[in-house]
């Protein structure tokens, strides 16, 4: 049986960390074209904003249910196991995608994806910082990001070569997802080290214990699921191509992808709460900037610094979970990653939607910067108080 290798200090395990990010990568391929695809695909058969914000919810609704099965599964199955189980069922998820139309077979079909990819997520995070040293555990969680960040930017490109009518996307993005589990198969044969399993209770105790941590994941997740599922319903209403709403996901994604081993740099050389709280800074200003801008080339770079502003919330988030938390304590954390996840994904596809509804499209983006700089805000006067009681 593989073994963890414990110390402060010790060499990384590459094939592990290879394993992780490779999976992480294809779930964010899958999402990062599922969030525009299904969006732009029910917006062109007329469904209202509400019931698309409805259909994300029930991806949201899948990573929640997954994090209160986590504990039960990781103590069946060994945890390499269930990344490569997660891979397969997004597989089958996607595959549905492509041979039914029925509403609610997606919302079905989405709420599975939702389950099996925060498998993927909550056992890889916790993987992630098992392999690693504290010493590299910033640069790592970088790189980590930017193999998600770089899921993201690709899944999109899919939609203006295939179009939005077909199912070619999704069956295409289902073998691709299929053999990333095959790799990773391979993979974990050299790894030397293994998730933790959960243990039982734990999630709701991290949760007590790391509201900051908490926090910063919402407030991430509700950034990011408003930009990728709402904005380019926000683009084409107000009269732009679906192929540039499409474009700017992936624009939204890529300088993040590039972005983040800097900011795993700054994380392991500064504050990693003050990194935090300018990136939860700039990313609700920049949804704030985008109804005021009328040039495209302005929006799409505005909708850069916006991805990674807020995806460094994440990156922030994952490397204090491993500089203060071990062993099954990790798992935990990971498993409230994901649960936060899933309500700041939910609140941000369905309330930015109803606002675009009730309101205006130029609503949309305004509300969700709002609603990030607020998240911040909660976030400084939690790093004050928890150093004025240092003092005390």
């Amino acid at each position: 049986m593989a073994h963890v290798v414990t110390g402060e200090d010790f060499a990384p395990d590459t094939a592990a960390l290879a394993a992780v990010i490779f999976g992480v990568t294809a779930f964010a391929v899958a999402q990062g074209l599922t969030y525009p695809l299904i969006s732009l695909v029910l917006e062109h058969r007329n469904v209202s904003p509400s019931l698309i914000g409805l259909n994300a919810g029930c991806f949201a609704a899948g990573l929640a249910v997954a994090t209160f099965a986590v504990t039960w599964l990781s103590r069946k199955v060994r945890g390499d196991r269930l990344i490569v189980a997660g891979l397969v069922g997004c597989a089958v998820s996607l595959s549905t995608f492509a041979t039914f139309d029925t509403f609610w077979v997606w919302c079905i079909a989405r709420f599975f994806l939702g389950f099996f990819v925060s498998l993927i997520f909550m056992l890889s995070e916790a993987w992630l910082n098992t392999a690693c040293p504290d010493r590299l555990r910033g640069r790592v969680s970088g790189l980590y990001g930017a193999g998600m960040c770089g899921g993201f930017a690709a899944g999109p490109l899919v939609i203006p070569i295939f179009g939005t009518e077909q199912g070619f996307a999704f069956a295409l993005l289902a073998v691709y997802v299929a053999c990333v589990a095959f790799l990773t198969i391979i993979l974990t044969r050299r790894a030397r080290t293994l998730p933790e399993q959960a243990a039982s209770g734990a999630l709701f105790k991290f949760v007590r214990s790391a509201p900051m941590l908490i926090c910063m994941v919402v407030a991430f997740a509700f950034a990011d699921i408003a930009a990728i599922s709402t904005m380019p319903v926000y683009f084409v209403r107000l009269g732009y191509s679906e192929a540039f709403a499409a474009i700017s996901v992936t624009v939204l994604a890529l300088p993040t992808a590039l972005a983040q081993p800097l900011v795993g740099w700054l994380l392991d050389t500064t504050s990693r709460f003050g990194v935090a709280i300018c990136s939860g800074l700039l990313a609700g200003l920049s949804f704030i900037a985008i109804p005021f801008l009328q040039s495209q080339a302005a929006i799409l770079v505005m909708f850069g610094i916006m991805g990674a502003a807020s995806f460094s919330l994440y990156t922030c988030a994952l490397t204090i979970l491993g500089e203060r938390y071990a062993g099954d304590r990790l798992v935990a954390g990971s498993a409230a990653f994901a649960l936060a996840y899933a309500v700041g994904s939910a609140a941000g596809s369905s309330s930015v939607g109803a606002v675009m509804d009730v309101y205006s499209p130029s609503a949309g983006p305004i509300a969700a910067g709002c609603v990030v700089l607020a998240f911040t805000a909660a976030l400084v006067a939690s790093v004050l108080r928890d150093r004025l009681r240092r003092r005390s």
